[in-house]
């Protein structure tokens, strides 16, 4: 049987070995799930509730426990993990919440001699595959949604976080859900792939890169089911002339190196207003130089290591052709001594003298470094915003609310914001255009996906 190690971006230790499943484990798995989804769909969505609310209450028990084993195997600084778990509450409570609503049924107006109603039926066994970089609240925002539905779930987490799937299960068992609706397995990429394709799975939702959705798209071709990809991103932000300063700093520069940058939604490009560049640059860089880089079990650090050495290796490649290409690199990496070639630490850098000819503006990183580029009117900004590949987030920071929100329509993404960036609103739609995805998750709408309509069109005798 094969194992699968979990080395953590800490120490490069290994964190956790687990065996991989093999045939006869995912087919018994699989068969509970089928089983299970039979009865479940017919348990009252009140009670499938109280289910997932005790499901909930067990998770953020265990709130201390769960951020050290994050930390360890993500990297993400102890100070900062447990934000997670709050995170991973509100959305599970929200999606709770929603259910009532999103899943009546529609009664249409009287027609005589005829009943006429739509219901929201469960589509299965959906088959949840989620990400290391927020693998409580990416997994959470199907789980939870998918269960209240009524169907059951095989969820399916990285090899580098092994635990956050286990964890899931250890509080729906101590919630007494039924046995098989909620059920994990540790699987190869193969395996993940064959899993796909069985005629047993109804649903699919996947985060992850852009070839990870391909694959997926692959994988399920010609079996005409649901699919669910948040993807790849490179988000944007514009700094418009008219905003406090100090306040937009804070914001966008915390919506790109909170998680070393290791957000799908975190702001790797930004826009700024020719009238306020250097003031900007200057706070910007100041905001940067304060950042920690260090162990993350250390309360002090705020800058923990990428999640693999190739990772940081891979985002050092960007900045080092960005400055080649004749970038301004303004931090100096010699400053960090744990920033080295080969480790997964890396310093944090801020680059102007960039432009959309260069990778570390227009490839995803998913590390600690964001391009800056002067503009001379919100029309540019619009047009460099919109010039890139994928679009699921997209911030404009303003003081005026009507030309905020105006900007904001014309912009190619599936969240955008004003004054703010590098959040999900669990009471909003999740969703991305071009490379970025495709598909809901959260919010009211994130239950069509979970579900099919059926129509009851009746006819009294």
């Amino acid at each position: 049987m094969a194992i699968q190690k979990t080395i953590s971006p800490v120490d490069g230790s290994v964190y956790v070995e687990r065996e991989q499943a093999d045939l006869g484990l995912v087919e018994a798995t699989l068969a509970r799930a089928v089983t299970a989804q039979r009865a479940w769909r017919d348990v009252p969505l009140s009670e499938r509730a109280r289910y997932c609310s005790r499901m909930v209450d067990a998770f953020v028990a265990c709130r201390d426990a769960l951020a050290e084993e994050l930390t360890w195997q993500m990297g993400r600084p102890i100070a900062a993990a447990a934000g997670e778990i709050g995170g991973f509450e509100e959305r599970a409570r929200t999606m709770i919440a929603l259910a009532d609503g999103a899943l009546a049924p529609i009664v249409l107006e009287d027609k005589p001699g005829f009943t006429r109603y739509i219901t929201r039926e469960p589509l299965g066994v959906s088959f949840i595959v989620a990400p290391w970089n927020f693998p409580f609240m990416t997994a959470v925002n199907a789980v939870v949604p998918a269960i209240m539905a009524g169907n059951a779930v095989i969820l399916k987490h990285s090899a580098q976080t092994p635990l956050c799937a286990e964890r899931f299960q250890q509080a729906f068992d101590e919630a007494g859900l039924p046995e098989g609706v909620f059920q994990h397995l540790h699987l190869s990429h193969e395996a993940t792939e064959d899993l796909i394709q069985d005629r047993r799975i109804a649903h699919v939702s996947f985060t992850g890169s852009v070839p990870g959705g391909a694959m997926v798209e692959r994988n399920a071709a010609g079996r005409f089911i649901a699919t669910g990809l948040e993807l790849g991103g490179k988000d944007p932000a514009y700094i418009r002339p008219d905003v406090d300063l100090d306040a937009a700093v804070d914001g966008v520069m915390d919506g790109a190196f909170f998680n070393s940058g290791q957000s799908c939604c975190g702001i790797e490009r930004l826009y700024v207003h020719r009238d306020i560049f250097d003031a900007f640059v200057e706070r910007a860089v100041a905001w940067v130089r304060q950042l920690r880089l260090g162990n993350p079990t250390d309360p002090a650090t705020s800058l923990g290591p990428l999640v693999r050495p190739a990772a940081a290796d891979f985002v050092r490649g960007q900045i080092e052709e960005a400055v080649a290409a004749g970038a301004r690199a303004w931090i100096d990496p010699g400053d960090y001594p744990l920033s080295v070639p080969g480790s997964a630490y890396l310093a944090p850098q801020v680059l102007t003298g960039v432009d959309h000819s260069m990778r570390v503006m227009t490839e995803e990183s998913f590390g600690p470094v964001v391009g800056i580029m002067a503009v001379d009117s919100d029309d540019e900004a619009v047009a460099l915003m919109n010039d890139s590949d994928f679009g699921l987030t997209a911030a404009v920071f303003t003081r005026d609310r009507a030309i905020g929100e105006a900007l904001t329509r014309r912009l190619d993404a599936g969240t955008v914001f004003t004054n703010r960036c590098d959040y999900l609103d669990p009471e909003l739609a999740w969703t991305g255009v071009k490379q970025s995805g495709r598909g809901c998750s959260l919010s009211r709408l994130g239950y069509e996906t979970l579900t099919r309509p059926k129509s009851f069109h009746l006819k009294h005798a």
